[in-house]
């Protein structure tokens, strides 16, 4: 028993399921399982009959999870064996075929990225008239919007007439365009 404990508190810190590790949570499920059970027949509450399905569909999805990393490992292991054979059995040959096929995709977006961005900050890079006319668009609707934004609309704040402006603005100092209004109309 003392050697199962000292296996399993290695095995938490060793990566991917241990058959310790495995062994230790089946139990674990196995003896919930049963407590579960007991207490829906002692109590007959549905509660205990739910946290039996629950505690059921984990122990479940541990051991698939288990398995599936299982499986991938020796998937792994398999690949790691075939490229040290493949490595001692031709390198030369392979080695340059691979090297060849890599080249063929040089021109990846990320290096044309890269380019780009060195010739802007190089500073040889030339507007085009495609640019210049967008930029052009871009210039004209921001003076449209600006000289529309001058003309007042009802409910525009505006600052009030007659108080000194000395830069220091409260909440009496700026009233609406309805405010106004009001005493547009008293006069």
């Amino acid at each position: 028993m003392a050697d199962f404990l000292s296996q399993l508190w290695e095995s938490v810190f060793t990566a991917g399921p241990t058959p310790t590790l495995l062994v230790a949570t089946n139990v674990t499920f196995g003896a919930l399982q049963v407590l579960l059970a007991g207490l829906l027949f002692a109590t007959y509450s549905i509660h205990f009959a739910i946290l039996s399905v629950l505690c059921g569909g984990l122990w479940y999805s541990i051991n698939w999870f288990a398995a599936e990393i299982a499986a991938a490992q020796a998937k792994e292991v398999e690949a790691e064996r075939i490229r040290k054979k493949n490595a001692k059995a031709g390198a030369g040959s392979r080695a340059e075929d691979e090297g060849a096929a890599d080249d063929e995709g040089e021109d990846t977006e990320v290096e044309t990225d890269a380019l780009k961005a060195s010739t802007i900050s190089s500073g040889s890079w030339e507007p085009s008239k495609e640019d210049e006319r967008v930029r052009e668009e871009i210039l004209d609707a921001m003076r449209v919007s600006g000289s529309s934004a001058s003309k007042a609309a009802p409910g525009d704040v505006r600052k009030r007439q007659g108080k000194a402006d000395d830069g220091n603005q409260s909440a009496s100092e700026i009233s609406t365009d309805s405010e106004w209004e009001k005493v547009d109309e008293r006069s």
